[in-house]
């Protein structure tokens, strides 16, 4: 698959999905030299925190399940630009084999026991501090979504591929106003949102509410 740029929009060539021609203009990437300065810094910083976290909850994940422990999948990020998201593994490893790519629920019943723990302290997110440095993702964004989901939810909400207009998170506005127990429509609202009003002390702010839910387990499903 190659990629041009043009107009300061990164176009995928060779697909098939219509939202990439709604995404709009995307926030100058000069206006984010510093987001990435502090995400290269955080980065670095976190994934060498995250090592004994990650290690203790491999040995649990192969302890109480069958699969890997790390999970990647395809997602959609700046622009419409593809990358592998990588996580802790929180499902069964079969969860999709039937039902393919699928809104996560609340009380999800493909979600393992260990799972259900790392989603309520975003514990399987740590993994994307990888991402971060890589430059796929941001430490604040909105959270990057599947291809064929967001294909689906432009259909009915032509709005919603316009959260590609910046570098996705690993968390994020939407994160910390209603988690995972969120509508598409109300996710991409808070992302545009966020998007609009985009500055270094919104992501302060949303970092610090995001420390607070890893404690309390808001919006976790």
């Amino acid at each position: 698959m190659r990629m041009e740029e043009a107009n300061s929009k990164v176009q995928i060539v060779g697909t098939t999905y219509e939202y990439l021609d709604h995404i709009g203009e995307p926030i100058p990437m000069k206006k984010m030299v510093w987001k990435r300065f502090w995400d290269i810094i955080f980065g670095l910083i976190g994934l060498i925190i995250i090592i004994p976290f990650i290690f203790v909850f491999g040995i649990i994940i192969k302890l109480t399940s069958k699969g890997p422990i790390f999970f990647k999948q395809e997602r959609v990020g700046y622009m419409g630009k593809k990358f592998d998201v990588i996580k802790l593994r929180s499902m069964r490893n079969d969860a999709e084999a039937k039902t393919g790519a699928v809104w996560a629920q609340k009380n999800d019943p493909r979600v393992t026991a260990v799972g259900r723990f790392m989603r309520k302290t975003r514990i399987d997110e740590l993994p994307q501090f990888w991402n971060v440095l890589k430059g796929d993702m941001s430490m604040i964004g909105p959270r990057p979504e599947r291809p064929e989901l967001t294909e689906k939810f432009y259909k009915q909400w032509p709005e919603f591929p316009q959260r590609l207009r910046i570098i996705p998170g690993i968390t994020g506005y939407a994160q910390v106003n209603g988690g995972y127990d969120i509508s598409p429509e109300e996710k991409y609202h808070l992302d545009n949102y966020y998007i609009e009003n985009y500055s270094f002390t919104f992501d302060v702010k949303i970092a610090l509410e995001t420390i607070k839910t890893m404690f309390t387990g808001d919006g976790a499903r």
